[in-house]
C-alpha cells in the first residue's frame, strides 16, 4: 500500500475504483510532469448520493452536505490519478482544483463548499496538498449533481 494510501486509510477513507465516464472522454490523462483528470462528480459505488442545487432552503442541497460531496469528488479525483500513475505516492503538488458548484440563484458560498476538497487534500498530502483554486457557481452540473472538480496534479516517476 502507498504511502498516501495509509494516510487515506488512517483518515478512515479509501480509494474507490474509478468512476466511469459518462460520455466520450477518460477520467484522467498524463502530460509529461502532471496529470489532468476530467471533472469528477460525487460517485459512491457509481451513484450520486443526492441531487439537486445547493443553497439555504427546503429542497436545496445544504452547503454543508456540498461539501462532503466536494470531498468525494476529491476521492474520485484521487482514484482516477491512481489509475494512470499506479501510484499516489507519485504525486509532488496538487496544483490546481476547479470546483463548479449547482447553486441555487441567491447562494454565493461556493469557496466553502470547495473548502471540502481544498481541506481534505491539505490533510492529505500535507504541504504538497496547497494548491491555487477556482469556485464557480453554476446552473447546472451533469445528470444534476450539485458539485463537480477537475484537479492538475503535478507528478514525478
Amino acid at each position: 500500500m502507498s504511502v498516501i494510501e495509509e494516510r487515506l486509510s488512517e483518515l478512515g477513507f479509501e480509494i474507490p475504483e474509478v468512476a466511469a465516464a459518462v460520455a466520450a472522454y477518460v477520467p484522467a490523462i498524463r502530460d509529461g510532469d502532471y496529470v489532468l483528470t476530467a471533472g469528477q462528480l460525487p460517485f459512491v459505488d457509481g451513484k450520486l448520493p443526492v441531487t439537486g442545487k445547493v443553497g439555504e432552503g427546503e429542497g436545496l442541497v445544504s452547503p454543508e452536505k456540498a461539501e462532503e460531496l466536494a470531498r468525494l469528488c476529491a476521492l474520485n479525483g484521487l482514484a482516477a490519478a491512481r489509475g494512470v500513475l499506479g501510484s499516489l505516492d507519485k504525486i509532488t503538488q496538487v496544483v490546481k482544483v476547479t470546483a463548479f458548484v449547482a447553486s441555487d440563484p441567491s447562494f454565493a458560498g461556493q469557496p466553502a463548499v470547495a473548502n471540502g476538497a481544498s481541506v481534505f487534500l491539505g490533510r492529505v498530502f500535507g504541504d504538497t496538498g496547497i494548491h491555487v483554486r477556482s469556485a464557480v457557481g453554476v446552473s447546472v452540473l451533469p445528470l444534476d449533481a450539485p458539485v463537480e472538480i477537475e484537479f492538475v496534479f503535478k507528478v514525478a516517476d
